[in-house]
């Protein structure tokens, strides 16, 4: 996540160069699979910076497993899950592909959590022809690359620009918003790229986009940029961030006297905004994400994950169940775990009832077609606002 592009693409062209030696080298080895399971590589970020959105998606994909388990498996074989812990590290996550391929024998991965993990990800797992399912990485970049469709790279969750575009559409049509200022992490891809959609369709609608300011990871003080921020007196405020800095970002602003709307992304589905900004401060704020516990089609899903875990989940859960329910979909139909044929039967899923809603697999981008939803944080809860289907 904190590796530039550039420097994540080289780590990992050296580890898939190293892997597939080690590979070549360790034909005839002990770490295939038994007959009768199908090893799932889990690349998740379980300690570090975004702990809780690789736990919390790892813990949706163990429920999906075990319920496929439970009725029977695939094929008569049991899926069983192999973690490695990337440790929020672009670094790690492809120490942590490596090991999965060439010492544990996975046929498919499933995660990173984040952006930046997942396409540092990316070329060990081309190379070794290991399809990889994101759960929740929402930029263009993840799939595609030079205008080309990576073959072995798909995601399960919706991308940045429908992310960007739903807030925008919904800051002039629902906010009657005229005038924004975007806020972002200059640390993350996951941030800028969707501050730059959202000036692009927010300015389209006739918007008009008074200043874009930036922090980084971890800053713990926003009040100089928020002071400067308030000065624009903007309709609404962009801070597709995640949910460490929003809470304090959004916390600050309310200090400081900022009431206007403020506005998010997924990154803010999770229970420690609340915790950090206070459920006052959190008023009057919207975020786009995948779904609402309102929803009918959701409460299956609901209620298995509270009476495995004992609580209820986030999003992230939600969208490793997603990418579990995916997978098995896939397995199946390829009749086999030949990691080609998983690789192809991704690509032609079409129609499928997941715990968010329907994914339709798009061949060419290798993104899910599905629904957004805009949630609002009012006095601790929130309200469904408005539910999206990409144009």
């Amino acid at each position: 996540m904190y590796f530039s592009k550039k420097t994540a693409k080289l780590m990992s062209l050296l580890a898939g160069t190293m892997l597939m030696g080690g590979v070549l080298a360790g034909c005839g080895g002990d770490n295939a699979a038994s007959s009768d399971e199908i090893k799932i590589g889990a690349n998740f970020e379980m300690t570090g910076n975004v702990a809780n959105y690789g736990q919390a998606t790892l813990d949706g994909l163990n429920l999906a497993v075990d319920e496929i388990n439970a009725a029977g498996g695939i094929n008569g074989k049991k899926l069983v899950i192999v973690s490695a812990d990337n440790k929020s590290e672009a670094a790690e996550a492809v120490n942590a592909a490596t090991k999965l391929i060439s010492d544990d024998g996975v046929k498919v991965l499933v995660g990173p959590a984040v952006t930046a993990n997942v396409i540092a990800e990316s070329q060990v797992a081309t190379d070794n022809k290991v399809p990889v399912i994101a759960p929740d990485a929402t930029s263009p970049d993840v799939t595609v690359e030079n205008g080309q469709v990576k073959p072995f790279i798909f995601r399960s969750c919706f991308i940045d620009p429908q992310q960007g575009t739903v807030m925008a559409k919904f800051a002039s049509e629902n906010l009657k918003a005229k005038t924004a200022v975007i806020y972002v992490d200059n640390s993350s891809d996951y941030s800028k790229s969707l501050g730059k959609v959202f000036k692009e369709e927010f300015e389209k609608a006739g918007g008009k986009v008074l200043m874009e300011e930036a922090f980084l990871a971890k800053d713990q003080d926003f009040k100089a940029t928020l002071t400067s921020i308030k000065t624009a007196n903007a309709d609404v405020v962009f801070v597709p961030a995640y949910y460490e800095e929003v809470g304090k970002i959004v916390k600050q602003a309310r200090e400081l006297g900022i009431t206007s709307p403020i506005l998010g992304t997924d990154g803010w589905d999770d229970s420690k905004v609340a915790d950090i900004a206070g459920v006052d401060a959190l008023n009057n704020t919207y975020f786009s994400t995948h779904y609402s516990d309102k929803d009918e089609s959701v409460k299956g899903f609901l209620e298995a994950f509270e009476k495995k875990y004992g609580h209820a989940p986030n999003v992230f859960a939600a969208l490793g169940y997603d990418a579990g329910k995916l997978l098995a979909d896939a397995i199946k139909r390829a009749g086999s775990d030949d990691s080609e044929k998983i690789r192809q039967a991704i690509e032609e899923t079409k129609d499928l009832q997941v715990g968010t809603g329907i994914i339709t697999m798009d061949p060419k981008t290798h993104n899910p077609i599905k629904q957004a939803v805009i949630l609002q944080n009012k006095d601790g809860g929130r309200v469904m606002v408005a539910k999206i289907m990409p144009e």
